[in-house]
């Protein structure tokens, strides 16, 4: 983007002019400072600003420097930066209403201060007594775009620019010697100092695109998470005869088990099992129970899949294994003497290698083989083992176990079952002692609580939203009252500002005079707004406003000399982002003994200032 800009700049022809005659100066100055020769004397070198026909080329050879392109970007009244092994040749400048003649080159370049993030403010020092702002202006648009220009009665100004990249071409014409017209007056001329200024502006503008492109990464990062999150497990429907009737279907398909086991372990885990549901879920346990066997068959059947692969992989490896013995074969009947004389060097070293190699992936399979034969007559051994009697007797007993745990389970499945037909026997006996009382007249009166019960809810949420609606109709009309009262104290101190100006200059007093009359007036306004304050100050509301005051005294009170609104809420946002500098301005207004607010400067430098006052407070008590 600085690229683009500085290949946008055009350049007036009508304000820039060099006196140049040589060639060669000509190309140093083309080549160092990317200037465009205007006004030439004799022929007309650049006829606009995108081609050069009347150039030399031969002016390469003549000077031993390459001829710029006129097609980069920077042709501006600064170029970027040189190379480092070319010195800089600064040439003078001719602009309408003065001169700038470089500096000696031989004196080291100017000093600068560390450049503050987003600075696209200047300082620009020894300036001529005489200089108006229409002249700095003249001579620093060239720069580029201006935004504001600060002039001082002290021959220095402040230039802010509309990007960063002009300071750094404004930055180059630190150095030069400014003249006015054609004066040799003292009070025309005098030596630029341009440096980096810091302006809270710029650090403004400097923090919001940080905090912009923190944002824009924040949601990059967010998105890119929100691609690779697992998708979230489907919700499990609430238990219900109808449902428990479907999942009961779903249970016997073998496609749609594995869905339906976690919704039968869903409700289990939520206690839907009581005695209406048990027969229900006994069941579908029942119904996931006949898929033991379906599983067991599967699992012989993959482990039959996985005996037909060892021995088809065991046939593949024989084969390979054979063609290895033929290969190696090959190449010992190619060592032996008969066929061996006829190979050149290189080719029985070829040979040699080949041969080598082959005998080792021949061992590595061989050994590979034997291994899933040794593994082969583990097993048959492990089967012939398992003919011993004792064995046998160990297995019987096993068996035998394993049938009577069977048995004993069916026998504790039917008594649970048992004991569900009678929990049903005794709701149906209890449902026909109350025929009075029938289902539909239940599910009214459930309804009916329901509504009462919501219709409360609803009134206390009324109730407590009225409140907080007063509650901030009376804050509104207190900002209201404070609003009007600011105002009425602004129109106020601005004529008495004004009075004391006028004072000052017919008495001659000097600036400190007028801040301390400021600062009185604005003490009394103070105090003031403190008594008018103390009358209407609730207490504080919440914890929160609590640990908000607590944060704000230490801060302010490490800030002796206060602190703005911006500033103390820019630091606010960095523990808590909701809050807004409106909240903490309120809070700051409620507290009149614990904060007091002071103007510190005259016109274009006033600037509101909170400070820490409670220690003056509790002395005064």
């Amino acid at each position: 983007a600085a690229a683009d800009g500085l290949g946008s700049i055009a350049i007036d022809t009508t304000q820039l002019n060099m006196s140049v005659t040589d060639p060669t100066a000509w190309a140093t100055a083309m080549n160092n400072l990317g200037m465009v020769p205007v006004g030439l004397a004799g022929q007309q070198l650049v006829t606009d600003s995108i081609c050069v026909p009347g150039f030399d080329p031969s002016l390469s050879m003549m000077t031993g420097i390459t001829p710029i392109n006129p097609m980069i970007p920077g042709m501006g009244l600064v170029p970027p930066p040189p190379p480092t092994d070319v010195p800089v040749v600064k040439e003078i400048i001719h602009c309408k209403s003065c001169t700038l003649f470089p500096p000696n080159p031989n004196l080291p370049p100017p000093s600068t201060r560390e450049r503050p993030p987003g600075c696209k403010t200047v300082f620009v020092g020894g300036l001529p007594e005489n200089a108006t702002e229409e002249i700095i202006q003249e001579v620093f648009e060239q720069c580029g775009d201006i935004t504001a220009i600060r002039k001082s009665k002290k021959n220095f100004c402040h230039i802010r620019f509309a990007e960063e990249f002009m300071v750094d071409k404004a930055i180059y014409l630190s150095g030069y010697r400014m003249r006015l017209g054609s004066s040799t007056d003292k009070k025309d001329s005098g030596r630029l100092h341009v440096d980096f200024a810091q302006a809270r502006d710029d650090f403004y503008e400097w923090e919001c695109k940080q905090r912009m492109l923190a944002r824009e990464e924040r949601h990059r990062r967010k998105m890119e998470e929100d691609r690779l999150r697992p998708p979230s497990p489907p919700a499990i429907m609430h238990y219900s005869e109808h449902e428990a009737a479907l999942l009961a279907e779903k249970l016997k398909d073998d496609s749609k088990f594995s869905e339906a086991i976690t919704v039968l372990l869903t409700w289990i885990e939520r206690g839907e099992v009581n005695r209406r549901s048990a027969n229900q879920f006994y069941s579908m346990v029942q119904s996931a129970n006949s898929h033991v066997r379906r599983l067991m068959n599967e699992k012989a059947a993959h482990e039959q899949e996985m005996e037909q692969a060892k021995e088809t992989f065991k046939n593949a490896l024989t084969g390979i294994l054979t063609q290895f013995e033929q290969i190696v074969a090959v190449f010992n009947a190619s060592t032996r003497q008969k066929a061996w004389d006829h190979f050149s060097k290189a080719q029985r070293k070829n040979i040699d290698i080949w041969r080598k190699h082959s005998e080792e992936l021949r061992n590595a399979h061989s050994e590979q083989l034997m291994g899933i034969r040794r593994e082969e007559e583990m097993e048959m051994s492990d089967d012939d083992s398992g003919d011993n009697p004792s064995k046998k007797l160990r297995v019987d007993d096993s068996a035998l176990a394993a049938q009577a745990y069977a048995l004993k389970e069916e026998n504790d499945s039917l008594r649970w079952q048992l004991d569900a037909y009678r929990n049903e026997v005794e709701l149906l006996k209890q449902e026909k002692g109350q025929l009075f009382r029938t289902e539909e007249s239940l599910t009214k009166d459930q309804q009916l609580q329901f509504l009462q019960q919501t219709m409360q809810g609803m009134q206390q949420q009324l109730l407590s939203i009225q409140e907080e609606l007063n509650n901030k109709k009376s804050e509104l009309e207190q900002a209201k009252e404070e609003q009007t009262h600011t105002q009425a104290m602004l129109k106020v101190l601005q004529e008495q500002l004004k009075s004391a100006k006028e004072l000052a200059e017919i008495n001659g007093h000097d600036e400190s005079q007028a801040n301390e009359i400021n600062v009185l007036t604005v003490a009394l306004v103070n105090q003031d707004r403190e008594k008018n304050s103390e009358k209407r100050s609730p207490g504080l509301k919440s914890e929160k406003e609590a640990l908000l005051i607590g944060i704000i005294s230490t801060f302010l009170h490490v800030h002796p000399f206060g602190a703005n609104i911006e500033y103390l809420w820019s630091y606010m946002q960095q523990l808590d982002s909701r809050i807004s500098a409106n909240e903490i301005e309120m809070l700051l207004m409620r507290l009149p003994r614990m904060f007091k607010q002071e103007f510190t400067g005259v016109g274009a430098t006033l600037e509101k200032r909170w400070k820490f006052c409670a220690f003056e407070g509790i002395k005064t008590i």
